[in-house]
């Protein structure tokens, strides 16, 4: 079993900061790819972003592409999502996830954040 559990997150104004920090414990022996997914109130779960085992590979939707930037400190156990430049549309319950290969979809990832909200305000 692997737990995850987020911080950070929060009320921003748009064109602002925030960084969410998830940090994993358990049976983390191997290593996850780890991934961010969001979810906006009435829509589906979406992907954001997912790194690599290793940290060398990186993976971004469109829509965030250029502004957040994910990151590991596998030392640590943790994995960042810095966001830069956030938009109203940004706004979300965002949840970070760890599973054994990479994808954009949520089902191969077997372990969840407990999710940290994101408000941006125009």
């Amino acid at each position: 079993q692997v737990q995850l559990v987020q911080s950070g997150g929060g009320l921003v104004q748009a064109g602002g900061s925030l960084r969410l920090s998830c940090v994993a414990s358990g049976r983390t022996n191997g290593g996850y790819v780890m991934a961010w997914f969001r979810q906006a109130p009435g829509q589906e779960r979406e992907f954001v972003a997912r790194i690599s085992r290793s940290g060398d590979t990186t993976r971004y939707a469109d829509s965030v592409k250029g502004r957040f930037t994910v990151s590991r400190v596998n030392a640590k156990n943790t994995v960042y999502l810095q966001m830069n430049s956030l938009k109203p549309e940004d706004t979300a319950r965002y949840y970070c996830a760890a599973g054994p290969y990479e994808s954009g979809f949520a089902t191969p990832y077997n372990y969840w954040g407990q999710g940290t909200q994101v408000t941006v305000s125009s």
